[in-house]
């Protein structure tokens, strides 16, 4: 929606002809929006981090870790990117960085001694898993360059100066943009922008009462644009919608509706928006079915373009956190903004809002805001500018006189990241082993000991801006007391959480009939047959850890030809703790759910499939479903899944539920494999030359006093690091970095765990 062709601009103020004083205001605050006032406060929001969905099982490299790093200390204003697998939200509110690296310890250290480990268990958020390096990652990190932004106006910021003519380089888009060409994404506005021009934003007052679309966290450069244009007309209660139009990326209409306001119109407003009187008698279409048409219609990473957009989603009552707003991309000085027609004619060359039109055309509108987003993102900043500099913003580049001598060019600045961080008046520690690093002998303490490294660094009265701690002691110790066949049995202890044991069985059970039994609850990973001389026994291993509680709930007591079988879990010294750890970890996901569908025959003889539309249909019954993640085995339709529920209500609701979703052919249990793991497998089976299944004598059954030595040390690395924790700053970006191992028999993950402090 745009502001009408009734107002002119005349010195700066807005002179106003005969339009109707209501419908004015609105259109004025689309056209005025852009200037801010001295007084509007920050977010109050803190900075948070979270990992990309499609990126959440992927493990993570050195380099990862020092993008997020980079963008974490410096930021956008100085032309550091978010990381491209993860997003740190309200970056510039991060008082403080602190990194701790602890060699020898894995992954698999981590869910053995899960429940020792309660602070880094219950205090990280996120967890992702982590790639060893066979190079110093404290080294790697100090000798990381920082990318040079192509940014001019951080360019001359930081380096001085600038190849652009100066009319270019002081240019509102050019500032704000750069002069590179780059994909949608760098154009949506960011949500602290939306909150601070008071955008629909969800959480934010005001808009409690808004429907929210179905989107992800973040879109891509490839997700699809949909042009959005409103029309308004006067009502008892206000300004309410009236008509709304929506373009796909290929200009086609997809919705064009008319929409009847709840309340008695005092104003149609014909002579701006075309709405009469006639055309409104005969809709019944309401706010209600447009809001349900536009969220079933919309795709999850759908991008809304609109000129002034915040508008058209506060008439619709709709709130979209993935937007690109013209008025916003065609910037001009001090905050004002362009019409749409303006920018229309001169960049698409064609004429919208023409006099001789009762009213505008939403559609019309729609698609020239979106044509005027794809012209800018095809172009790129610096082009756009040059091409339209005169006839849009009036003026033209001045180029510097020829004869003039040209500046001495500034000498190149080091872009090593403690560099940067230094000139930014940012301080930097590294406390650990001597090392070959590239950092100021004054910024390091070296210690032998991690109890010292903590100890020195919380006894600092001034916690540095960045300060990377590397503990290397506990592998040291780990190597000395724990041989390499230790991790087996740590890989082995993890396994027996899968494991099941079935019978008595009838005589003459094969493996193939337990198979065909217990591949209804999970994928399954091993099956060994034990036979005594009497009766018939089965050890049945699945991929995942719901399968094996799956497995004991539902099959437990099952008569099998005429024979009752008994599934339980092992019944070993290393096990005895096992109902816990499954506890502790079903507390972590406590808003995900772990569904089969049992997969019937239908009436045509076909199997039914499970489809993420089903499980939405079948499960949003209980609450409001965020996401559906399919678990498809190599060639075969998926039969499981795990669904994220926005709340825990939903996923309670389908548990106390779960007698009649076995009447839909539906078996349910709480999810418990942690959400960066693909499978309970990827922590159990280390990528090794040594066969993790070569185990006969079963060692791993009894815990050994090397296991609570061990146990023992975790519990105090635990306390000690749970110390350091509470005495960073708030709003400081924690990482904790198993580093994993690698060595001549393979290569063992680690794990990376973050949080951003808050106030206690």
């Amino acid at each position: 929606m745009e502001p009408s062709s009734a107002e002119v601009t005349c010195n700066g103020r807005k002179r106003k002809r005969i339009a109707p004083a209501a419908y004015e205001e609105v259109k004025r605050l689309k056209t005025e929006e852009g200037e801010e006032t001295l007084e509007s406060e920050p977010s109050s929001r803190s900075p948070r981090i979270s990992v990309l969905p499609d990126r959440l099982q992927q493990p993570i490299t050195a380099n990862d870790l020092t993008e997020l790093l980079h963008y974490a200390a410096l930021g956008k204003t100085a032309g550091v990117e978010q990381p491209s697998w993860c997003r740190l939200h309200h970056q510039k509110k991060v008082k403080a960085v602190n990194v701790v690296m602890i060699e020898g310890l894995t992954q698999s250290h981590f869910y053995k001694h899960y429940l020792t480990l309660q602070h880094l268990r219950t205090n990280y958020s996120t967890r992702v898993t982590f790639t060893p390096s066979s190079t110093d990652l404290a080294s790697g990190i100090f000798s990381s360059e920082v990318p040079e932004s192509d940014d001019p106006s951080v360019s001359q910021r930081h380096n001085g100066s600038s190849d652009l003519p100066k009319g270019l380089r002081i240019h509102p888009v050019i500032t704000k943009f750069g002069t590179k060409r780059r994909g949608l994404t760098a154009y949506v506005l960011p949500e602290e922008e939306m909150v601070k021009k008071h955008w629909p934003v969800k959480g934010m007052p005001d808009f409690q009462d808004f429907v929210c679309t179905d989107s992800v966290d973040c879109v891509t450069d490839s997700s699809p644009l949909y042009g959005l244009d409103c029309e308004m007309c006067l009502t008892e209660k206000g300004n309410e919608l009236a008509r709304v139009s929506l373009v796909d990326s290929d200009g086609k209409c997809v919705v064009d509706e008319l929409v009847k306001p709840p309340n008695r119109i005092i104003n149609y407003f014909t002579r701006f928006s075309g709405i009469t009187a006639a055309m409104l008698r005969p809709i019944t279409t309401t706010l209600r079915n447009v809001q349900t048409r536009l969220k079933t219609l919309l795709p999850s990473d759908a991008v809304l373009v609109g000129h002034s957009l915040n508008n058209d989603l506060v008439a619709l009552k709709m709130i979209h956190p993935h937007v690109i707003d013209t008025s916003l991309l065609y910037r001009r000085e001090f905050g004002q903004r362009f019409k749409l027609k303006v920018i229309t004619e001169s960049v698409l060359n064609r004429q919208i809002q023409t006099e001789e039109k009762t009213g505008h055309n939403p559609i019309e509108d729609a698609l020239a805001a979106l044509e005027l987003a794809q012209y800018f993102i095809k172009k790129g900043p610096r082009q756009v500018v040059e091409l339209h500099m005169e006839e849009l913003w009036g003026y033209r580049i001045i180029e510097e006189p020829e004869d003039l001598a040209p500046a001495e060019p500034a000498p190149p600045q080091s872009q090593r990241f403690p560099d940067v961080l230094q000139r930014h008046g940012r301080s930097v520690a590294f406390l650990g082993k001597r090392s070959d690093i590239a950092l100021d002998l004054s910024n390091q303490q070296w210690f032998n000991s991690y109890k010292k490294v903590l100890a020195s660094f919380r006894g600092q009265t001034r916690c540095p801006f960045l300060s990377v701690l590397q503990l290397t002691s506990l592998s040291s110790h780990l190597k000395k007391s724990f041989p390499h066949l230790e991790q087996q049995r740590v890989c082995a202890h993890l396994r027996d959480l899968c494991v099941v044991l079935a019978g008595p069985l009838p005589a003459g059970s094969s493996e193939q009939e337990v198979r065909r039994l217990f591949r209804c609850c999970g994928p399954l990973r091993n099956i060994k047959m034990l036979n005594t001389t009497v009766r018939v026994h089965a050890e049945v291993e699945f991929e995942l850890l719901e399968g094996a509680e799956l497995a004991v709930k539902t099959l437990n007591g099952l008569n099998m030809q005429g024979q009752s079988i008994k599934v339980q879990r092992p019944v070993y010294e290393s096990m005895l703790d096992a109902d816990l750890t499954l506890d502790a970890l079903m507390c972590d996901n406590n808003t995900h759910l772990y569904a089969v569908k049992l997969n019937p025959s239908m009436a045509d003889g076909t199997k039914s499939k499970l489809s993420e539309e089903t499980v939405r249909e079948t499960f949003g019954l209980f609450g409001s479903v965020e996401r559906v993640a399919l678990l498809q085995q190599s060639g075969k339709h998926a039969r499981h899944a795990i669904i994220r529920f926005e709340s825990s209500e939903g996923k309670h609701a389908a548990l106390s539920s779960s007698e009649d979703l076995r009447k839909e052919n539906y078996l349910v249990c709480p999810s418990l494999t942690p959400h960066h793991l693909p499978s309970w497998t990827a922590v159990t089976t280390p990528t090794s030359s040594v066969d993790p299944d070569k185990d006969e004598e079963r060692s791993h059954m009894h815990i050994s006093s090397q296991d609570e030595e061990m146990d023992l040390l975790m519990g105090k690395l635990d306390h000690r690091l749970q110390k350091l924790f509470r005495y960073l700053p708030e709003g400081t970006l924690s990482v904790v970095v198993l580093l994993g191992h690698t060595s001549d028999h393979g290569l063992l993950p680690g794990l990376c765990l973050m949080e951003v402090t808050q106030e206690s």
